[in-house]
């Protein structure tokens, strides 16, 4: 029987005690996982003054992870450097906070080619590899380079940038020719997987032979669009779980008389949580008949502390957040709570069942999956309505949602209203099509049309990579 081999930048299986905060990717990969009998490979987070490839073996979880040390070198130029000042800024359309320096892309390639030479000895005759994210884009190529003759697939988490972005990369030829050592590249939307077929056909002269298909380099590579899910099953239990109800009650109690407002993001420009605190801010402009209505609460826990823009962005939300409480809170009553802390997916789904709105605004988002929790969180009889930006990922499957422009803070104000003044009728119709779509496209669905297809299983499937 064939093993699955997962790797990824970090691993995090679940330890299985029910107190978990990771989320339901962890939790489906880990499924997979024991099913086959397999690998969760990546760094261990942790640094060695010496490179040394030793393995860090342990089972946690029913899960086999198998990690690696990385120098302090590695971890500022191919994690802090190409990965996040890089790759992430270019990729969520932000070339102004992009970072093109050649020792960031020499740290990338070292680190993929020290993780292939790592993790190359584990990989057995059959074993399928499953490659994530854009941390980890040329590990097939360096694999190759070893003769892993395995199939090997790569999804990608965040979007893949228009051809007219993509082309500001120094050596992006390089980068996507990388692709082309994979077996299957999956991309969260079509959106994405056409924006790579653009490049491919205009930028590298490439073919498309047929549907998901295309040819350039020498190579043949198998492309598709799988919209990641959350665990469906798994979050409604937790949202029946005591913490959550606790949190559900005290978020009630809180907001005693008034509707909250939630919106949880990591700390990060990608999420738009500037405009969004404009957009609130207009929203209290617009209608003081409903301002001591409503309590908007923004969870933000800080994430990549040591990359500058994020700091930046920490400083300008905190003096944004204080100026709209000065201009509209009340001896007894402040609008805005801003709160720079982690919380557990238990805790979140309560504070999800007690919001009457989600407020969901990125300005470029691979999928998002907050906003299909918040939905698996509501009351059935009583729902909360989600308000979704346009450029999430997600869009594509909650069309049901009140579609917003987040750049827009007059757009996301009307939402807001609209959303607060909605009839219960309609609450309930918006809440269960996008239910309906949570539940069948869950995170369990994504996974195995994926490793279906990338292990050949897949009706459409064509002949084997050349490599």
């Amino acid at each position: 029987m064939s093993r699955l081999i997962v790797v990824s930048n970090r691993v995090n299986p679940p330890a299985g005690n029910g107190e978990e905060s990771v989320g339901g990717l962890a939790m489906a990969l880990a499924a997979a996982l024991k099913e086959s009998s397999g690998v969760w490979f990546g760094w261990s987070g942790r640094t060695t003054d010496t490179f040394t490839g030793d393995l860090n073996v342990e089972t946690v979880g029913g899960v086999t992870a198998a990690t690696v040390d990385l120098e302090e070198a590695d971890l500022d130029e191919y994690y802090n450097g190409f990965a996040n000042k890089t790759l992430w800024p270019l990729f969520h359309y932000r070339n102004d906070l992009a970072a093109f320096d050649r020792a960031y892309r020499d740290g990338y390639t070292r680190v993929n080619r020290r993780f292939a030479h790592t993790l190359a000895p584990l990989i057995q005759p059959d074993d399928v590899v499953w490659v994530h994210d854009y941390h980890l884009i040329p590990l097939a190529r360096e694999l190759r380079a070893l003769g892993v003759k395995n199939r090997i697939g790569f999804f990608l988490h965040i979007p893949w940038p228009a051809h007219q972005v993509m082309i500001n990369l120094p050596q992006h030829r390089q980068l996507v020719q990388a692709m082309f050592d994979y077996d299957l590249a999956g991309f969260q939307t079509a959106e994405y997987q056409q924006a790579f077929e653009e490049y491919v056909l205009t930028e590298a002269g490439g073919e498309q032979p047929e549907p998901d298909w295309l040819k350039a380099f020498g190579r043949t590579l198998q492309v598709g669009a799988f919209p990641i899910g959350i665990d469906a099953a798994d979050f409604a239990r937790m949202k029946a779980s005591a913490r959550a109800r606790r949190m559900r009650d005290l978020m009630t109690a809180t907001t005693v008389f008034r509707r909250l407002i939630v919106g949880v993001d990591r700390l990060d420009y990608s999420k738009g949580l500037e405009e969004r605190f404009l957009g609130f801010e207009q929203f209290l402009a617009d209608n003081p008949d409903l301002r001591r209505q409503v309590l908007m609460l923004q969870i933000a826990p800080p994430s990549r502390e040591a990359v500058e823009a994020y700091q930046e962005i920490r400083g300008r939300l905190d003096a944004l957040s204080g100026r709209i409480n000065g201009e509209y809170s009340d001896v007894d009553w402040t609008p805005f709570r801003y709160v720079n802390k982690n919380y557990r997916r238990d805790e979140l789904a309560g504070i999800y069942a007690a919001a009457r709105v989600g407020l969901v605004t990125p300005l470029r988002d691979g999928m998002n999956l907050v906003a299909k929790e918040f939905v698996a969180a509501q009351d059935p009889d009583d729902p909360g309505v989600l308000v979704l930006s346009r450029f999430a990922g997600a869009v594509g499957q909650m069309p049901d949602a009140l579609l917003v422009n987040p750049n827009s803070p007059e757009d996301v104000a009307d939402a807001l209203k609209r959303a607060l003044t909605m009839d219960r009728a309609e609450r309930v119709r918006r809440w269960a099509a996008l239910f309906e779509t949570v539940q069948r496209e869950d995170v369990g669905w994504w996974r195995d049309a994926f490793v279906r297809k990338l292990m050949g299983r897949d009706p459409a499937h064509a002949p084997a990579h050349a490599v």
